[in-house]
């Protein structure tokens, strides 16, 4: 399990855009530039620039470091007004990513690893997913000494019935209604989970409490002011547990979501050859092994070896990983009435005690 958690990547969202230029290694100041679109942050970002520019010592890079809705704002803005956009748009909205590949506003990429890519990260070589991500179980190891943590959604649904009054206000997960992942999360466990509704109800009685951030969740799990998390994006907990042994990690035994942060070139880039290098060069072994080995993202490349990869992980637990597909099927629920019906139904299940 701890060689498993190792392999998550440490993401932080950041509090404000940033835009930071990176000049040519040859030196040239009117070298020709690849403009990034990215929800990564920039100083996670360096090791993927500095090995891009090394490789291709003629390029300069500016890095725009932006929140997922703006990504998609600029890009559909910039468009629509017939001007230019970024050559590379990397986000970790899911659904915004593969809306802007459906509606036209992504071009096709047909790359040298186009054809091996996993089927279900590559849609119609436009929009691929780039990264590996569990969405985990989180626990305060000190509150569970003498028994173990649910590692199902069934035994979870046990432990806060039975357990609702000592642990009452003790329990987190995502505001679905506020964040873009707990939304995306929930709604995929709607497909998978047929007793989701009774599980809803058992946390509204247990007094869940509800967040926008990872960060929230986890640092209440980790100080033991929580008791247990749900549903939590795996690459904020990994890092939280390397520095709080109190904290534990679980990947649902049931089934575990794996979700991933997709790269594009929009339609409009002002440079796509330099769009695609760029995409070329996240696909590449090499690239690839850069985030495996620096970034802690387990590589989606099937050229790449070892365990910090999705093969790795893939084989070690089989059907119990669920990625989620890069498909028009994300967008069901950026349907404003359908989106509100779910949300509407989630905030009466809680509140049913």
């Amino acid at each position: 399990m701890l060689r498993l958690i190792a392999l998550f990547l440490l993401i932080a969202t950041p509090a404000l855009a940033q835009v930071k230029d990176y000049p040519a290694l040859n030196g040239d100041p009117d070298a020709r530039t690849v403009t990034v679109y990215s929800s990564l942050d920039e100083p996670l970002a360096r090791p993927m620039i500095a090995a891009f520019q090394a490789a291709n010592r003629d390029l300069a890079v500016t890095y725009e470091d932006l929140q997922t809705v703006d990504i998609y704002d600029r890009v559909v803005r910039e468009t629509d007004a017939g001007g230019r956009t970024a050559d590379f748009a990397f986000s970790s909205s899911m659904d915004l990513q593969v809306k802007l590949a459906n509606d036209g506003y992504a071009q096709e990429s047909n790359l040298t690893l186009s054809a091996q890519w996993p089927r279900w990260a590559n849609w119609r070589n436009t929009a691929y997913a780039l990264t590996y991500e569990p969405a985990v179980f989180i626990y305060h190891k000190p509150s569970f000494v003498g028994q173990e943590p649910p590692s199902t959604r069934a035994e979870l649904i046990r432990y806060l019935r039975a357990n609702a009054d000592s642990i009452h206000g003790r329990v987190g997960t995502y505001d679905i209604e506020r964040s873009g992942v707990g939304f995306m999360f929930f709604s995929r466990d709607q497909e998978q989970y047929s007793d989701l509704w009774t599980l809803v109800g058992a946390m509204g009685a247990a007094g869940v409490k509800l967040y926008s951030t990872t960060s929230a969740i986890v640092d209440r799990v980790a100080d033991g002011r929580f008791v247990f998390g749900y549903n939590i994006l795996g690459s904020y907990a990994a890092e939280a547990a390397s520095r709080n042994p109190d904290l534990g990690i679980i990947l649902p035994k049931d089934y575990t979501i794996v979700t991933s942060r997709i790269g594009l070139v929009p339609k409009a880039a002002a440079n796509p050859d330099l769009g695609r290098r760029y995409l070329e060069f996240f696909m590449s072994a090499g690239g690839q092994t850069i985030m495996a080995q620096q970034l802690q993202i387990a590589a989606l490349n099937p050229e790449v070896t070892g365990d910090n990869t999705a093969n790795a992980m893939q084989r070690a637990l089989g059907n119990q990983l669920r990625p989620v597909p890069v498909s028009p099927g994300l967008m069901v629920y950026l349907d404003q009435v359908k989106r509100a019906r779910l949300i509407r139904r989630w905030n009466d299940a809680l509140s049913i005690q």
